[in-house]
């Protein structure tokens, strides 16, 4: 009797016990369907390269990862509802570097893009082509320079729009060589691209994706890429810091994030399923085709990057005086 007194007691003071329960939830993840927000509609580029990924990152974590598409506010209300969405994995964000890019432009948001969430991983990164319509005279970056800096606030510049990447991509161009263009901006790139090609504003900096296919066709003229190094799809396009301005770089790139507060085995988890994903010849293929070079960088490296992007374009909201209008 006494010995199941003993046993029935070591029972109860087990079940009383608390039990570590980041531990416990990270050997139960996933255990049901895990989603994840786009704040683009479907058929664009982000969604699409979500959609390849999340495809994946399924098979690997043994659950459904479905695609939710919460667009408006240029963004701001996709991702505001992951940021409020319980930290437990089953709620995850695709972005951009339009997400630190938001805490610079906007005073009032119901997020904070650098403490409301948790990075998991990067997914690749997009570069600008600094283009020009065909009838422009200059035929090089410093051409195009030396040709701006004869006509002072002369020459116009499109943009998908006030804020957009493109957008600050020039007003850091303008900052870093000393030239005065004026911006045009339009509600999207495709009509942006429009009017550069027909003529109208003579300067763009398209995005990779759209804009390589015009260059092909001879519609517009690419005098250099905006990213680091140059594009496998334009090997022979010099990069704008080798043709002339040197430390220059803006460009897109993709992640995956959580909501703060998520557990860190959840985190490196989820880090791992996409690192796999992304290392598959056949996603790094699509995303090629997408624009997209694959750079497989995980959470402390993507959370060192959003905070170097809100410095950087804080700095040129900054020196430039641009407001949001």
């Amino acid at each position: 009797m006494k010995r199941l007194l003993q046993i029935s007691a070591l029972m109860l003071f087990a079940l009383l016990s608390p039990a570590p329960v980041s531990g416990v939830f990270a050997q139960a993840y996933p255990n049901r369907t895990i989603r994840i927000i786009v704040t683009f509609p479907p058929g664009g580029s982000s969604d699409t390269l979500t959609r390849v990924v999340a495809q994946e990152m399924s098979e690997s974590l043994g659950q459904p990862v479905v695609i939710e598409n919460r667009t408006g506010a240029g963004g701001n209300i996709g991702v505001e509802a992951a940021a409020k969405s319980p930290p437990d994995g089953y709620t995850l964000l695709s972005s951009s570097s339009s997400l630190p890019l938001a805490g610079v432009l906007y005073s009032k948001l119901n997020f904070d893009p650098l403490n409301d969430f948790a990075p998991i991983g990067m997914v690749g990164t997009s570069p600008m082509l600094v283009t020009v319509n065909p009838a422009v005279p200059a035929k090089t970056l410093p051409e195009l320079i030396a040709l701006a800096k004869q006509k002072p606030g002369e020459i116009a510049y499109a943009s998908a729009g006030h804020g957009s990447m493109n957008h600050l991509a020039v007003e850091l161009f303008k900052l870093q060589t000393g030239i005065d263009v004026r911006h045009v901006p339009y509600r999207g790139n495709p009509l942006a691209a429009i009017d550069v090609i027909s003529g109208q504003v003579p300067l763009f900096f398209d995005y990779l994706l759209t804009g390589m296919p015009h260059v092909k066709d001879g519609k517009l003229r690419a005098l250099a890429i905006t990213g680091e190094k140059r594009s496998p799809a334009l090997p022979d396009l010099p990069t704008v810091s080798e043709a002339g301005v040197p430390g220059y770089e803006a460009s897109l790139w993709f992640g995956f994030f959580a909501p703060a507060g998520t557990p860190k085995d959840i985190v490196e988890k989820l880090s791992k399923s996409l690192q796999e994903a992304l290392a598959k010849p056949k996603v790094k293929e699509r995303l090629d085709s997408l624009g997209v070079e694959v750079d497989a960088q995980g959470p402390e490296r993507l959370g060192a990057i959003m905070k170097a992007d809100f410095a950087k374009w804080k700095d040129v909201k900054e020196k430039t005086g641009l407001k949001m209008e």
